[in-house]
């Protein structure tokens, strides 16, 4: 059973909040990190690029200690604020068409070993234990696992109440999505909310696998230097975001390949032909439109590729995962892409207009061929992480994408 738990939260005062919040590093050009970095003083971007306010560039441990002092120095200047008692906190986010609620709280790195909290995605132990070194240094946590839980009634309508109440955040971003941040620190609700996650049986990663496995492996560093290890100690548990599989939203990646591992055109097409039944389209842009169908865009043409019937054993998760299917009928065999991670000549794209942009891309001669899919259902995320299974690299993009600074676990 699911083990939640609150936490006093490190989180930006009221009125710098919409300029301390920040995307994921990764999401920022060169040119917007500049920017941000010489004009906004509050952004919690100071915070993880530490060498701006020296000019440098910094790396490895001498970073992760500059990354405690900045997080020191938004505490001392009050940037930051630290809540008095421990609390879950209800967030809200609304842009245009999509809008989802869920709860910060503290997940159990138990849960995590015991397979309650469940994974989809294999990791890189390299990674695992650079994060965790560098959470061993700063001694905070400001970047929340995505898991999800099946809808239950008792936690809806603590999130349907709580929304009545006003929030202690309410604040646009110039994405033009709008936050919402409750409080909840009634004994009570608190109490209610624990005992709801204890009757859910799982909770599932959505986003932030390293995350999680790094938050375990530092958790076994600091239960072997702690002689007297209780199992309440702040370590053993790590931040999350809980939201109801009903509100996650889904989309696919497309996979752009820059040649055709030696064919012509020709001959791939009759290579395909073993595994598909194969249409050129007339339309100016194609998308497939079930499972198990895909989208190609080669040489100015769009094809609809059907998987032919009983040509691969459709026996577990896995082997019904488009993604897979994709990767054992045409990018391994064919196109001789063996390790979809690191091999340069495949590339993946996502996003609304992915398909314009696929064919921009391989029009303009940076590809030769993409393939465009239906996205992955929560149905099927859950279905291979029942099964101990992992899918393949860029399955899914899944929003929402959170915040970092918004609040903070420490360590």
């Amino acid at each position: 059973m699911a083990v939640v738990r609150p936490f006093k939260a490190i989180r930006p005062a009221a009125d710098k909040v919409s300029y301390v919040t920040s995307r994921s590093y990764e999401a920022y050009s060169k040119e917007e990190l500049k920017a941000i970095l010489k004009f906004n003083p509050f952004s919690f971007l100071h915070i993880i690029n530490p060498g701006f306010k020296f000019d440098k560039k910094v790396s490895g441990v001498e970073r992760f200690k500059l990354v405690h002092n900045r997080y020191m120095e938004f505490l001392e200047e009050k940037v930051f604020i630290k809540d008095r008692e421990p609390s879950f906190y209800l967030y809200q986010t609304r842009r245009n068409d999509f809008s989802c609620c869920g709860i910060f709280c503290a997940t159990s790195v138990a849960d995590y070993r015991n397979n309650v909290i469940k994974k989809h995605e294999n990791t890189i132990e390299s990674r695992e234990r650079l994060f965790a070194s560098y959470l061993d240094t700063v001694k905070f946590n400001a970047e929340p696992v995505l898991m999800t839980y099946p809808d239950h009634p008792t936690i809806a309508g603590i999130i349907k109440s709580t929304r009545k109440e006003d929030p202690v955040y309410h604040f646009t971003t110039p994405d033009r999505t709008t936050h919402y941040l409750w409080k909840i620190s009634d004994t009570d609700t608190m109490q209610s909310i624990e005992k709801a996650f204890s009757q859910i049986d799982s909770l599932y990663i959505a986003d932030g696998h390293h995350r999680s496995a790094s938050s375990d492996l530092l958790a076994q560093w600091c239960e072997a230097k702690n002689p007297k290890h209780t199992g309440r100690e702040p370590y053993n548990y790590f931040m999350s975001y809980l939201i109801p599989e009903s509100e996650i939203r889904i989309f696919e990646f497309n996979r752009l390949v820059k040649d055709l591992n030696g064919h012509t055109k020709e001959s791939f097409l009759v290579h395909l032909d073993e595994f598909y039944r194969i249409k050129k389209t007339d339309m100016e842009l194609y998308k497939p439109s079930k499972k198990h169908h895909f989208s190609m865009y080669l040489d100015g043409d769009f094809y609809s590729l059907y998987l032919r019937k009983h040509i691969l054993p459709l026996d577990n998760p896995l082997n019904k995962l488009d993604t897979h299917i994709l990767y054992k009928t045409i990018l391994e065999p064919i196109l001789g892409i063996k390790d979809l991670r690191n091999d340069k000549r495949i590339q993946y794209g996502y996003g609304k207009h992915n398909v314009l942009r696929m064919k921009t891309e391989i029009d303009k001669g940076n590809f030769k061929v993409g393939f465009n899919l239906v996205p992955i259902t929560m149905e099927e995320i859950k279905a291979v992480a029942d099964a101990q299974l992992v899918m393949p690299p860029k399955s899914t993009y899944i929003e929402p994408k959170l915040k970092s600074g918004l609040t903070i676990y420490e360590l």
